[in-house]
């Protein structure tokens, strides 16, 4: 796909729609967009290359958009190979080009590219330094662990675009037509919930900026609203919730700590809780689920125990929110054991590890099954989740 962002940048990405799963776990039935683009002035600018899967794609695109010109730079944002795959084939292919990069990722290309002599061909920057296409300057900023430790992003000054690099990315082809923000949420947190700090620093870095068009290395173009957007990743990145409602998550072997959640999701409902989302984390997409539990204010985990622990797929759940940095809720807790109830203290064991969390009172328990008994319990769990 090419298409004109301004008079002289041009979109030259591709989409991924028959992937399987990106990054080998996330679950992306809409496909990926890996984005790359093309500033064409005195100097002819690449901005990132594409996943090597997509590769003779984007070279094709790339051909037809240069229109016979010779690339002088390959700008270099992120190393992670969906975007940087392509960097020693476009570097065979056009031998003056040469190769702009932080200094951080110019130590780490050799550990991708062990046969490609960067030598003489690649030029290091850091914070604040500039490069001249001619009728165009790009400044370069400095965006260390948004994700990855060599992340940069690149402002061109005259048409006022920011290279966001992963920032403001969302899965989704863009051949799909699909509102932006849950795939963005589930994006975002997955891969760069663990980095709130780096992305509050990069924020402040980009208020200074007068933005017009920001084009993440996935998803859309953002040319609207701009606000909507950057107000979201200020809300995501300082870990606060967006709904007040409640993620009912359960882990359920036999199906009745199923039981007990969905009666538990009814109680909340019947006593007026904004919204409940229930999740089956034995069967519902595990980057889903933490993309909820990151976007409501309330959770309750309801597990079976499971081995003297907590059944599997529950601990995967808040081992998942605990590297992510999960923090600033209300956490409530059912356990379900037929004999020595083990699940709480497993999961408490976890939960004890978030920074900024209330468990609130009473921990649960169940004996195998709901009974008409327990009900008064998960009132009280109920009233005290949603205070």
């Amino acid at each position: 796909m090419i298409k004109n962002i301004t008079e002289k940048i041009l979109y030259i990405g591709v989409d991924h729609t028959d992937i399987d799963l990106f990054e080998s776990q996330y679950v992306v039935p809409n496909g990926v967009s890996y984005n790359s683009y093309l500033i064409l002035d005195d100097k002819v600018a690449i901005m990132d290359t594409v996943d090597p899967r997509k590769g003779d794609e984007w070279f094709e695109n790339l051909r037809i958009a240069l229109a016979g010109r010779e690339p002088d730079y390959l700008v270099v944002q992120h190393l992670e190979p969906d975007h940087a795959g392509n960097i020693a084939k476009a570097m065979e292919l056009y031998p003056k080009m040469q190769v702009v990069a932080s200094e951080k990722a110019l130590k780490m290309l050799p550990q991708f590219f062990a046969n490609t002599q960067f030598e003489g061909r690649a030029i290091g920057v850091k914070e604040g330094d500039t490069l001249s296409l001619g009728g165009r300057t790009l400044h370069f900023v400095m965006a260390p662990m948004v994700h990855w430790p060599e992340v940069m992003v690149s402002y061109d000054s005259t048409d006022k675009v920011l290279f966001s690099a992963d920032g403001f990315g969302k899965f989704g082809a863009l051949s799909c037509d699909e509102e932006w923000a849950d795939e963005a949420r589930r994006y975002y947190f997955n891969i760069c919930g663990k980095y709130g700090a780096p992305v509050q620093a990069l924020l402040k870095k980009a208020a200074t900026l007068d933005i017009a068009v920001i084009c993440p290395l996935h998803g859309p173009v953002l040319t609207e609203n701009l606000g909507y957007y950057i107000g979201l990743y200020d809300k995501w990145s300082r870990y606060e919730p967006e709904s007040e409602g409640v993620v009912v998550a359960y882990a359920s072997i036999h199906g009745n700590t199923g039981e007990v959640a969905r009666k538990f999701a009814d109680i909340l409902r019947a006593k007026g809780a904004e919204e409940v989302k229930v999740i089956d984390l034995a069967r519902d997409d595990m980057s889903e689920a933490v993309e909820a539990a990151f976007k409501y204010r309330r959770m309750v985990v309801a597990a079976a125990s499971y081995d003297g622990d907590v059944f599997p797929p529950m601990h995967d759940f808040l081992h998942h929110l605990a590297i992510k940095n999960f923090c600033k809720r209300r956490i409530g807790i059912i356990e379900n054991g037929s004999w020595a109830p083990s699940a709480g203290k497993a999961m408490r064991a976890i939960i004890d590890r978030f920074k900024d969390v209330v468990v609130v009172e009473p921990q649960v328990t169940i004996t195998s099954s709901l009974k008409p008994e327990d009900l008064e319990a998960l009132e009280r769990l109920a009233d005290n989740v949603l205070a």
